[in-house]
């Protein structure tokens, strides 16, 4: 009898450590936003209008014609005078021959610069710290990896887990953060630490020849990078961290064969390289952005708003065989799901797409819109940008939930929901403009110095 109570009460014992170790496992599976970094660049790298123009004006390879268009384009851009790009272009050598060294000198700036400031501003924390580290820079590649080489300049250990992603444009971003925290999960017996680098490389992809398609990057894609560091201590909720992931979704169209076409880094006929966007991108980024919302929507709305939605949808079918008119009220309404919007600010296009798509208003993509004029696309950063616009404005309150949207070649769209925890005040890049936006009128300096290039007048 001894033995049998003696069994009896072990087995007790393993089923409670059984199930403590399971709920600390789910515990440690979570995944929290301990702080980011947006870089600002220095003010010499800034690209206004006349530094475009006098670009234009030296390139030797672009015609006349192709001259215009470029600067058509621009003047519809929704960029403004303060984007960035590399001292390469800023001092003016367009010329199709950029370097390994040239591509290295507009990295190691923003590894250093956003890197040391996200550590300065988590204090008890440094780069030895890191458990895992996800970098991904999509256009350029070198070996040792660029996640090697921020390993190596910060003193990580020799044990970091290092990733490095490319290849996979803008929606990258969550690509990285989806990666970090699947890594965090297999470190869940123990509080780890993730480090997430989100950059492009403009210099290797800055195109100087005749072709439009390939053009167009170099009217929206501007110089900017970000840091963030993510952590699985549930400990941190509400004490350090500000924000934690509660889902990630993630949609690859590349099956199809015009959302594989629509970013392509190619040869034009005369092998210059560049980034080629077709005239189908806004359309793909609409079918992208359905595919991904229809395994989001019942993850994140409420159970009254899909009932609502099924019942207009069923509706709105019923009074079509009857001949009747429109059922009112047959969209989702995502604001049921979510407070704020952080839309990748791809280019004008792609956000009134998205806009109409979701049924937003104007304020839910100011962001946005604020973001691609203050800094341009600054691809898989982008999103980061537009969140610290939110936390600048002061918008971002305990309990409010973020979905988070970011697109990029493939053609893919992927997302994430983010609840802020704790205190979101830090202007961040934002500080010394952020009361100037958004402006009563948002101005477009290449509009008002070269507008009349629409009526076609000269170049």
């Amino acid at each position: 009898m001894e033995l049998i109570a003696l069994l009896l009460v072990l087995l007790v014992v393993a089923a409670a450590y059984s199930a403590s170790a399971a709920a600390s496992h789910r515990r440690r599976s979570r995944c929290f936003l301990l702080d980011y970094v947006c870089y600002k660049p220095p003010d010499d790298l800034k690209f206004p209008t006349e530094t475009m123009r006098a670009l234009l004006d030296r390139s030797e390879r672009l015609d006349g014609p192709a001259r215009r268009f470029l600067l058509r384009v621009v003047v519809r851009s929704g960029l403004g005078e303060h984007t960035y790009a590399p001292r390469t272009l800023v001092a003016g050598r367009a010329d199709g021959r950029a370097t390994h060294q040239d591509c290295l000198d507009e990295m190691d700036p923003f590894f250093h610069g956003a890197v040391e400031e996200l550590f300065a501003r988590t204090p008890g924390l440094g780069p030895r710290d890191v458990d895992v580290l996800v970098v991904n820079v999509s256009t350029f590649h070198p070996a040792p990896s660029l996640a090697s080489r921020i390993a190596r300049a910060h003193g990580m250990r020799d044990d970091v887990a290092a990733y490095n992603l490319s290849g996979m444009g803008c929606g990258a971003v969550l690509v990285a953060v989806d990666l970090a925290r699947n890594a965090l999960r297999a470190r869940s017996t123990r509080p780890a630490l993730a480090l997430v680098v989100s950059a492009e490389c403009i210099v290797p992809n800055w195109y100087v020849g005749n072709d439009r398609s390939m053009m167009l990057g170099s009217c929206l894609f501007r110089c900017g990078g970000a840091a963030v560091l993510l952590a699985n201590d549930p400990a941190l909720r509400g004490r350090r961290a500000k924000m934690e992931l509660r889902l990630v979704e993630r949609a690859t169209v590349a099956a199809d064969d015009d959302a594989h076409g629509a970013i392509v880094q190619r040869e034009d006929d005369e092998g210059r390289v560049g980034i080629s966007l077709s005239r189908s991108l806004p359309k793909v980024a609409v079918a992208a952005f359905a595919a991904n919302m229809r395994r989001l929507v019942p993850r994140v709305l409420p159970a009254t708003e899909l009932v609502r939605f099924a019942a207009a949808v069923a509706c709105r079918k019923l009074l079509r065989r009857r001949g009747g008119g429109a059922a009112t009220g047959s969209k989702i309404n995502f604001k049921a799901g979510a407070d704020h919007f952080c839309l990748h600010p791809g280019g004008v296009a792609v956000i009134d797409a998205v806009k109409r798509s979701m049924g937003l208003e104007e304020r839910d993509v100011e962001p946005s819109r604020m973001t691609l004029h203050r800094w341009g696309n600054t691809s898989a950063s982008s999103v980061w940008y537009v969140l610290s616009y939110m936390e600048a404005k002061g918008w971002l309150k305990v309990g409010d939930r973020v979905l988070m949207v970011a697109f990029g070649s493939g053609f893919k769209c992927n997302s994430c929901v983010w609840e802020v925890t704790g205190d979101m005040a830090d202007k961040g890049a934002w500080a010394h403009c952020i009361d100037s936006y958004p402006p009563e009128r948002l101005a477009n300096p290449y509009m008002e110095k070269y507008g009349y290039i629409n009526g076609g007048q000269g170049d």
